[in-house]
């Protein structure tokens, strides 16, 4: 992890702007600055900030503050964004983070597909930080917004019919039913996912559900190399949702677990079905490349969504998540 203060110093420039600009896209660069200082790179954090400053918009206005008592009344409701931050940040301030993000997962857990995901990845990439060594004030309050902002955007669904599912998880994703028509925003495509596959829904051992997450980040890593081009952007998060809920485990009670891993493959399922191609294309990979290279290419690239898969990729550690990382600089624009 970071030790220079820099990811510090980026992450309370970004705390006076909101989580998303133009009514709902997402502000990504709290996740991509914290995946470049993770991976040693640091020193470009600050130079590819101000690329992305432009992107940035102010921090909103507060409405009434969220209390304990009413709560449940703002849930799912973005114009309450800073209310929720500003609750959360008296949280961390007043509580253990671990107590605040354990008694909040399962009320957050049910809305997951908030916000097309970016909230609880948001939240998989704090908590990333505050299992490190150190634990800073600008760090606590990346919790806290990233809370904030998955309480705003919580959008819970009606439980998909169950599929008959299959034993792997890539075997299980291959079976996902695309819906029947792939066109608008990831709200309406969530609406039309009617029915998904059952995968590892007996799993309640907190070593198998660590090991069958851990396996379905991998399946969804590897599955982008060859599905990637049904939608280059929306298809990354099938791997970064769950690789945000693997990611934040290790600070969860293993009573929660199980319902974590059945929320994170709904999640890499939905996105599946809302934007897989019809047809997958094979894909070989440019030659054979080190990590420490496709990272450098993904930080050349500068495309936020692909630095978050390289980073998810970079986690799975084989060749095949390697050759998705690059596909994604393939099929993405980059900077410049």
């Amino acid at each position: 992890m970071d030790t220079t203060g820099t990811l510090d110093e980026a992450l309370e420039r970004l705390h006076g702007s909101g989580p998303e600009r133009l009514g709902r896209l997402t502000n990504h660069a709290p996740m991509a600055v914290e995946a470049l200082a993770a991976r040693g790179q640091a020193h470009a954090v600050h130079r590819w900030l101000d690329l992305y400053a432009h992107k940035l918009e102010e921090f909103p206005s507060r409405v009434e503050p969220v209390t304990d008592d009413g709560w449940l009344s703002a849930l799912g409701d973005p114009r309450r964004v800073a209310d929720w931050i500003g609750y959360f940040e008296r949280e961390v301030a007043e509580r253990p983070w671990r107590e605040v993000l354990t008694r909040w997962w399962p009320r957050l857990l049910p809305g997951v597909y908030g916000g097309s995901t970016h909230p609880v990845i948001r939240v998989g990439h704090a908590v990333r930080t505050l299992l490190s060594d150190e634990i800073t004030e600008p760090r606590l309050a990346e919790l806290a917004h990233g809370l904030g902002y998955w309480a705003a955007r919580h959008r819970p669904v009606a439980a998909p019919a169950p599929l008959p599912g299959a034993g792997s998880a890539a075997a299980a994703l291959d079976t996902v039913p695309s819906i029947a028509v792939q066109e608008g925003g990831f709200p309406a495509r969530l609406d039309r996912v009617r029915a998904l596959p059952v995968w590892a829904s007996a799993v309640t051992e907190p070593s198998d559900v660590y090991r069958h997450l851990a396996e379905l980040v991998r399946a969804a890593t590897h599955r982008y190399a060859t599905h990637g081009h049904g939608e280059e952007t929306m298809l990354v998060h099938a791997a970064t949702a769950p690789n945000a809920v693997l990611r934040a485990l290790p600070a969860l009670p293993p009573a929660l677990w199980p319902s974590s891993l059945q929320a994170a493959w709904t999640a890499s399922a939905a996105v599946t079905a809302m934007y897989a191609p019809a047809t997958p294309v094979a894909y070989t990979p440019p030659g054979t490349v080190t990590p420490e290279e496709v990272l450098e290419r993904a930080l050349a690239h500068g495309d936020e969504h692909v630095i978050k898969l390289t980073d998810t990729a970079l986690d799975v550690g084989d060749g095949p998540a390697l050759a998705a990382a690059l596909r994604s600089m393939e099929l993405s624009t980059p900077w410049g």
